[in-house]
């Protein structure tokens, strides 16, 4: 595809397909782009037949000519900055990171330029997915500025329409590592709570009725007289779902302000939030052989557990 000029193309329903909407059917006929981008161009008016522009909800049914426009791609106005990034697993189309505490994914209000993105722009260069026209990093989930951990970055439409669906489908398996205030009574458990936004304090999630279903399964790994290293599965991906999960239960996240946590004599200073996302188990996006990417505890994570007593060096 040329970096500087529109690409037009042009694909016919083949004899035999049944009649479906617009948006599923050109998706399955050209899976070079992902939906999302498909989605983006029936929004700019760049997929048409005959005279008219198609809608995504559009009927298309065999026989038809569908015409449409694929944008050039358009370099970001932010650019790519070289800094250390610690990388668990890449090949040509997709790369899984170690994000560390402290950094922010994406560019925004009041960030510089020293997001991840900046970083794997330069990283990644030339091999990035051009998704929505624009020339970015394919990421396909976020964590949170002080959540450090596996974090998974798309190269290609492919790779990315593929890890989409399996986040979308809940077939990702997440594992997360927490140290909480206090020991639960119940070692081991679920919470199923539904989570929405708090209806007072805005930047706050809540468990509340109306809320999103979220669930999250725990386990007590290891135990001190004031704290507990918990071990977590996800099976939503609702905003701040363990944090609010585990205030629930009465447990905030060492650190986590927002959520009650408190500093008490018995427990040491804490530098963030202490969550980590520790293991992914997924599909690879192309071969479909199953992955598993872990990453070990950071330091600041061993020394806030060397403070409590630990003498684990578990992951």
């Amino acid at each position: 595809m040329s970096a500087t000029q529109d690409v037009e193309k042009q694909l016919t329903v083949p004899q035999g397909t049944r009649s479906d909407r617009a948006d599923k059917m050109l998706a399955g006929l050209y899976p070079e782009m992902s939906r999302a981008r498909w989605q983006k161009l029936f929004q700019q008016g760049r997929v048409w037949m005959d005279d008219r522009a198609l809608s995504q909800k559009s009927r298309l049914r065999a026989g038809d000519v569908v015409d449409f426009s694929i944008p050039a791609l358009r370099p970001l106005e932010l650019g790519p900055v070289e800094m250390p990034l610690s990388i668990l697993f890449e090949d040509e189309h997709m790369v899984v990171l170690d994000k560390a505490a402290g950094v922010v994914v994406h560019p925004g209000a009041g960030t510089g330029d020293d997001t991840l993105v900046h970083g794997l722009l330069f990283h990644c260069r030339g091999e990035l997915s051009g998704i929505g026209g624009v020339e970015r990093p394919g990421i396909v989930h976020r964590l949170d500025k002080e959540t450090s951990g596996v974090l998974l970055v798309a190269k290609t439409d492919t790779a990315f329409q593929s890890l989409s669906e399996q986040f979308a489908s809940r077939s990702i398996d997440k594992f997360y590592t927490a140290l909480v205030c206090g020991v639960p009574v119940v070692r081991e458990g679920t919470v199923d709570e539904p989570v929405g936004r708090h209806p007072v304090h805005r930047v706050r999630m809540a468990c509340r009725p109306d809320g999103r279903h979220a669930r999250t399964d725990y386990r007590v790994a290891e135990a001190w007289s004031s704290a507990a290293r918990v071990d977590l599965q996800i099976h939503t991906g609702r905003t701040h779902q363990i944090r609010v999960h585990m205030k629930h239960i009465g447990h905030p996240l060492l650190g986590d302000v927002l959520y009650g946590y408190k500093q008490g004599s018995a427990l040491p200073e804490v530098p963030r939030v202490m969550l980590h996302a520790r293991r992914v188990v997924f599909h690879h996006p192309v071969n479909d052989e199953p992955v598993e990417i872990e990453a070990p505890l950071p330091a600041d994570f061993q020394q806030v557990m060397a403070a409590l007593g630990s003498t684990s060096e578990s992951r």
